[in-house]
């Protein structure tokens, strides 16, 4: 049986042998254990490109209907389906014959025309001295002369018809009005064309450059118009904002075009804005009609920061980070956030150069102790 007197001894010797024993070293069992290692980013401020991501399609930019302006029979077609033509090559011949029989016709009557007017011609000089001696009367030289400019008048009209004649013996032979890519022949070899009309033949559209179409909010553009002016935003360049297009299995083209305009009314059922921009296409990779996706850099914030949106909190109390300083203290700071650019946010307010925001290791935060930042 225990006495209290051997509690006593018992408690006592066990108090001597705890003080051979060695304290535990920090960071061991039963010490304060070391900082967590979080993920940072130093932050540094630069011009950030505000860039918008729209829908448009492709459209080549100059397309050009082969019509037929003279009537006949299609005898030959001179150009391979899809091929590239070059402006004024031969596409379609068609029979020619009845403009040459027409063609020769009016040369005939130029021969003929000339010929009269040889005659009044050689008439109201022989005129002149006879009248002079009064052998003839006044309205006998008057009548002369008239009969000269008559006749002067007859070939001029046989020379415009051999102008007019020449004309429709060209429209035979049905030529390229632009150069580009013609698509697939209308109409083929026997068939009867430009009766009472100009029958289409063929399409030819110049497909470089390209044109993409697209459009965008009207609140948008005269939002950005203010910022524009008010001078919180610059422009993107000096002339147009570059354009870049992301082809429907997501690769981005690898020339940038430009914008030429934005229209001038708003669509009053969508309340959005027409704009188009130019793309070189030398390779013909880009085709007309395609759906593609539109980025352009529409203007620039100066002295902006951008940070991954895992980052950032954002609430209904406002926006904040994790800044951690040079002790190892973690403390939140509210930021003003601004666009979202390539999946990180456009950072206007809160931060300075140099500042370290966490990214990564939340989970590892303990309250109020230091943490090691990781680049």
């Amino acid at each position: 049986m225990w006495t209290p007197s051997a509690l006593g001894l018992t408690l006592l010797l066990a108090a001597c042998g705890q003080g051979n024993v060695p304290a535990a070293a920090p960071g061991g069992p039963g010490g304060a254990p070391p900082p967590a290692e979080v993920g940072v980013i130093t932050v540094q401020a630069s011009d950030v490109g505000l860039i918008t991501e729209l829908p448009g399609r492709l459209e080549a930019s100059r397309v050009a209907q082969v019509r037929a302006r003279a009537a006949g029979i299609v005898q030959k077609r001179l150009f391979t389906e899809g091929s590239g033509v070059r402006a004024g090559q031969a596409l379609f011949q068609i029979d020619a014959s009845p403009y040459q029989a027409t063609l020769a016709s009016a040369q005939a009557n130029v021969a003929k025309a000339e010929a009269n007017l040889m005659q009044a011609s050689a008439q109201a000089e022989r005129f002149k001295p006879l009248l002079e001696a009064k052998a003839i009367s006044q309205q006998e030289f008057v009548n002369a002369q008239a009969a000269q400019k008559l006749a002067e008048a007859d070939v001029a009209m046989a020379r415009a018809a051999v102008q007019t004649a020449r004309i429709n013996l060209g429209y035979a032979s049905i030529t390229a009005p632009i150069s580009g890519r013609i698509g697939r022949a209308l109409v083929t070899e026997g068939a009867l064309v430009g009766q009472g009309e100009a029958t289409p033949m063929a399409v030819i559209q110049q497909t470089n450059p390209m044109y993409v179409n697209f459009t965008q909010s009207a609140a948008e553009v005269m939002t950005l118009r203010s910022a524009l002016e008010s001078g919180r935003l610059k422009r993107a360049g000096v002339q147009a904002a570059s354009v870049r297009v992301l082809l429907e299995d997501g690769t981005e083209y690898a020339k940038a075009g430009k914008l030429l305009f934005s229209d001038l009314t708003v669509d009053a059922t969508s309340g959005q804005i027409t704009l188009r921009a130019e793309v070189p296409n030398p390779a013909g990779t880009l085709l007309p009609g395609l759906f593609v996706r539109v980025r352009l850099e529409q203007a620039q914030v100066s002295n902006a920061i951008t940070l991954p949106q895992q980052a950032v909190t954002r609430s209904p109390q406002g926006d904040s980070v994790m800044v951690v300083s040079a002790d190892g203290k973690v403390a939140p700071r509210a930021i003003k956030v601004g666009a979202q650019q390539a999946g990180q946010w456009v950072i206007l307010d809160g931060l300075q150069n140099g500042d370290q925001v966490m990214v990564d290791g939340f989970q590892k935060l303990r309250g109020g102790a230091p943490v090691k930042p990781v680049p």
